[in-house]
């Protein structure tokens, strides 16, 4: 996506097209290829990161959404002060998490998931390796859909109404990307949904049912772009599995 240079985070907030990346003046003196596209959408002087979103002053982030103040991060949304972290959710002043949702501060921490090498936490409630054991039976319902891909895309071309990206769930023959994911894996996609939310429950059966990866980001976009990214992905799995 483009970027453009903007006299102050103001400008940049009143650009027009909200798609377009901006850094200041001093950020592109000091970074060389501040117009390199990486595929990031409405990042504020980001270095190194990719297929970000909404990110500000964030560091070698890849497939983050609205991140601030990251560092080495990795499948993030909504974090602040990160530095360390993979596949956060929710967080805000982390430092050295891995696959954390819904942290706060590394203090005060609440609905936390899999989260390694916190410190100073403060109230965990879900963490593995704070109080541990919610987490693990957390991990337990995590689904396997066979064929994820495929099976998504079989769903979504059933109807031209299959596919709706406005809403989580529509109907039982209507759902987003995120929400067929969901209910493809039935009552225990529907489990880990309730206990976590829609977008946390898909993101987790797509990294256990396959290798190809799914950014959260993808739950987001139009419908084109989604169809196109589902097409995308059932035909590198098909690929796979012929190679196989």
């Amino acid at each position: 996506m483009k970027t453009q240079i903007y006299e102050n985070i103001q400008a940049f907030w009143n650009r027009k097209d909200k798609t377009i990346n901006g850094v200041t003046q001093e950020f592109a003196e000091a970074n060389p290829s501040w117009e390199e596209d990486r595929g990031n959408e409405g990042c504020w002087n980001c270095s190194d990161c990719s297929d970000c979103y909404d990110c500000s002053r964030c560091t070698d982030c890849t497939d983050c959404s609205r991140c601030t103040d990251c560092t080495d991060c990795s499948d993030c949304t909504y974090c602040t002060d990160c530095s360390g972290c993979s596949h956060c959710y929710g967080c805000s002043h982390c430092y050295g998490c891995s696959r954390c949702s819904h942290c706060y501060g590394c203090s005060r921490c609440s609905h936390c998931y899999g989260c390694s090498r916190c410190s100073h936490c403060y109230g965990c409630s879900r963490c593995s390796r704070c109080s541990g054991l919610a987490a693990q039976k957390l991990e337990k319902i995590i689904p396997v859909i066979p064929q994820i891909h495929n099976t998504v895309r079989e769903a979504v071309e059933a109807t031209p109404e299959a596919l709706n990206m406005r809403d989580w769930h529509t109907c039982e023959t209507t759902h987003c990307r995120a929400g067929w994911v969901v209910f493809l894996a039935g009552d225990e996609g529907r489990e880990l949904e309730s206990k976590t939310s829609t977008e946390f429950a898909a993101k987790q059966i797509y990294k256990a049912s396959s290798t190809i990866k799914v950014s959260p980001t993808r739950f987001y976009e139009t419908k084109e772009k989604a169809m196109a990214d589902i097409i995308r992905c059932a035909e590198e799995e098909s690929a796979l599995i012929s190679n196989q």
